[in-house]
């Protein structure tokens, strides 16, 4: 019995090896490979991304649920066991018997979720504000950037901070803890759309002069769709650079509100909030509890800032 060829099942293999191999090939991933900083930090920040979204499984302890805590394991040292429980600890416990380890796997949950969602929301205003300041142009465009410029000459954290304090207070009071999360998301957002609208107002003033969107013009396509399906793909590269560092900055800007004492709550600590609790303790030789969340933010801020300077060398034509 002859069987029958399978031409459709062929076309998508040697569819899918084709972008494989281009990719391989390309300048993007040969760049990548001859960077060993860049690796480096690729691979810490999704060391990191991992564990946060694992956090529940490869936690040893559950450190923020008040049944499982026994304050006699406060204070233990790292990589030792508490004289009185005989429980191990490999980053040691806070003043409440917390195993440090456990509370950074969480709490980074939060300052990568925080991070990720403000930059998001950032992207989403900047980007559309942007679009219609470069391709509208008038008042509209007037307006945008003078709310820009005003915006500019206030620190971000300033502003996140202001906003944070007016977003928490229409909150009502019984929902404040519950509310903080997303108020603080809102805040950072609100704060960081200023770059990415900037950035895509200068590009869309180049490419709405080019032939393709005057030809999209003279076919009868609406302002939102000429925007959307034709100009956006092509102010996207700038973007996600500017996406990537600006999440170091939120993360960080995250940790300095957490910090002060307004930003995440105490039920949902993020690594900003554990580094607070680490700053009350450092004076009485407990040295591990704000060590240990200190140097896992550093990495993490650290590691993108380098992969979003390296994504900024590479999509730059003027650098190729």
């Amino acid at each position: 019995m002859s069987t029958q060829p399978r031409p459709v099942e062929t076309s998508i293999d040697d569819t899918r090896r084709h972008y494989v191999r281009e990719f391989l090939d390309s300048d993007f991933f040969h760049g990548f490979k001859h960077s060993p900083v860049t690796m480096t930090a690729t691979v810490t920040f999704l060391i990191l991304v991992i564990a946060a979204v694992l956090a529940p499984l490869i936690s040893p302890y559950t450190p923020f649920d008040p049944s499982t805590l026994n304050l006699m394991n406060g204070f233990t040292e790292p990589m030792s066991r508490n004289e009185i429980t005989g429980d191990f600890f490999m980053l040691g416990t806070d003043d409440q018997g917390r195993d440090v380890f456990s509370t950074i796997l969480f709490g980074l949950r939060i300052s990568l979720f925080v991070g990720v969602t403000a930059v998001l929301f950032a992207m989403v205003i900047g980007v559309t504000l942007g679009l219609i300041a470069g391709y509208v142009g008038g008042w509209i465009d007037g307006l945008i950037m003078r709310i820009a410029d005003v915006q500019l000459t206030f620190p971000s954290i300033m502003v996140a901070m202001l906003l944070f304090g007016i977003g928490k207070g229409l909150v009502p009071l019984d929902l404040r803890d519950e509310m903080a999360i997303w108020v603080l998301i809102v805040s950072i957002g609100l704060s960081e759309w200023v770059q990415f609208a900037r950035t895509v107002r200068g590009a869309t003033l180049v490419e709405r002069e080019k032939e393709y969107v005057q030809a999209a013009h003279l076919i009868g396509l609406t302002r939102w769709a000429i925007m959307l399906r034709h100009i956006l793909p092509n102010v996207m590269a700038p973007v996600l650079v500017i996406a990537t560092i600006s999440l170091a900055l939120a993360i960080l800007a995250e940790a300095t509100l957490s910090f002060l004492g307004v930003g995440a709550p105490k039920t949902e600590p993020s690594l900003g909030t554990l580094i607070n609790v680490g700053r009350q303790f450092i004076l009485s030789g407990e040295w591990w509890i704000l060590l240990f969340p200190s140097l896992v933010l550093l990495a993490l801020a650290l590691s993108v800032n380098l992969v979003g300077d390296w994504l900024r060398d590479v999509l730059n034509p003027k650098l190729r």
